[in-house]
């Protein structure tokens, strides 16, 4: 390709990130706030049995998804948006993506079915309904994901958070029902969480209806420059799958552990609860994420390095301010609001709460340099980082060098995310000499 082409495409490259960053905040931020509102209304309509049940399933539902299907999202993501900043805008490779997704949701499938006295009876006490929620919504949301990652590479930020937002609104739709008594029980409420993967998808026509690129082709193209291969698509989907467990142990360990060892029933969905103040940002994040990685991958594409560590300090920097805001407020008024809103009766701590506040700004800086570093190829590295930060959260919270339970939770989650970024500070630093060493020999 011509410099002139590079050229060209370098600047929508760069338009996108800020734009698509604008038109997501704007959908996932509201999305984030339906979401509340749905464990919110869920703690008021049900039992503190019931919601801690709802707690649980949404907790796995959660885990189960972005484990199998953040991995082709990414993978779908970076390469469409590759092989775009160089100006590839036909015959995109969605025939590996759809092989290795259809592959995920056919295992979970199996494994669902062949454990399915285990966790009807073990997590659900006894509930068919709830069960079979997990197993719809999970695969539902296989082609979710799919949407996602294929609409984040086309820059069609405006549709992905439209289908974010119709997803959360759907969800707690159900929720509400219950509250206003068009509906009763935690089955009512569950439903919400396999319908709405499905409603979303609404959203997904009107891609076709009005693209500036051609139409894509599900073949499977030649290896070319941004080509891809079911190898290499593996091994990236590989990586991307270490990294999804190794969040999802983070953000949802302390709530299996307090539900399988402590003797208060009402202490898991407690522990939820207090760690919603990561999960509302986390999800507004996905507005960052969902730009950020196919605007570096454009960058590391055309060699726009100063663009490509401009766009992390922006990003890092905002975060950073934004967690000790979040930190401060939760610590003045977090007890009180907490506990009226998800109708908790055991006190809670402010210095605690601000614990968690301050892990949700350091996990947030960690999912900026592990975009970073998906962007340059070094998807192993971060996966590393994930899984040793992942694999000591769990020690901790089975230790019992902090009695309190939910303190537990809270410190460890602010340390394991605080290792992490410092791991991830350094996979990205050593990324960027490399990149510098091969620029030197390449000039010289």
């Amino acid at each position: 390709m011509s410099a002139s082409s590079v050229g060209a495409a370098t600047p929508r490259v760069r338009s996108g990130y800020g734009r698509g960053a604008r038109v997501l905040s704007v959908g996932i931020a509201t999305t984030g706030v339906v979401t509340f509102a749905y464990f919110a209304l869920a703690a008021h309509a049900l039992s503190d049995a019931q919601y801690t049940r709802i707690s649980l399933l949404w907790s796995i539902v959660f885990v189960i998804t972005s484990v199998l299907y953040r991995p082709i999202e990414q993978l779908l993501s970076r390469t469409i948006a590759d092989r775009r900043a160089r100006g590839l805008h036909e015959e995109h490779p969605l025939r590996v993506a759809l092989l290795i997704q259809a592959a995920f949701a056919a295992a979970f499938l199996a494994v669902a079915l062949a454990l399915r006295g285990p966790l009807q009876e073990d997590l659900f006490d006894g509930s068919s309904s709830l069960y079979w929620v997990l197993v719809g919504g999970v695969l539902a949301y296989a082609a979710s994901y799919f949407a996602r990652g294929f609409l984040a590479g086309h820059q069609r930020f405006a549709l992905y958070g439209a289908l974010v937002f119709l997803e959360a609104c759907s969800r707690v739709c159900f929720a509400l029902a219950v509250v206003v008594g068009l509906a009763s029980g935690q089955t009512a409420v569950a439903l919400g969480i396999a319908a709405a993967p499905i409603v979303s998808l609404v959203v997904v026509p009107a891609f076709f209806a009005r693209r500036a690129d051609p139409p894509p082709s599900v073949a499977a193209v030649k290896e070319t420059e941004g080509g891809l291969t079911l190898r290499r698509g593996a091994g990236f989907a590989s990586a991307v799958f270490a990294v999804m467990v190794a969040e999802q142990t983070l953000l949802n360990a302390a709530v299996l552990t307090v539900e399988g060892t402590s003797s208060d029933a009402a202490l898991a969905g407690v522990v939820f609860s207090v760690l919603l103040i990561s999960r509302a940002p986390l999800q507004l994040f996905q507005a960052v994420q969902g730009s950020l990685l196919p605007h570096l991958t454009g960058l590391e594409a055309t060699a726009g390095r100063d663009e490509f560590r401009r766009a992390i300090r922006v990003t890092v920097l905002a975060i950073a301010g934004f967690a000790l805001a979040v930190a401060a407020g939760v610590l003045a008024a977090g007890p009180p609001v907490v506990r009226a809103l998800f109708d908790i009766s055991r006190d809670l701590d402010g210095g605690g709460l601000a614990l968690v506040a301050l892990g949700m700004g350091f996990h947030l800086i960690a999912g900026t340099l592990n975009q970073a570093a998906l962007a340059r190829g070094h998807a192993g590295a971060a996966a590393a980082a994930w899984l040793s930060s992942a694999a000591l959260f769990v020690g901790f919270l089975l230790s019992s060098v902090i009695d309190d339970q939910l303190l537990r939770a809270e410190a460890g989650y602010c340390g394991a995310t605080a290792l992490l970024c410092g791991l991830l500070v350094v996979v990205y630093r050593r990324g960027g000499a490399a990149i510098e060493n091969l620029s030197s020999q390449d000039s010289s």
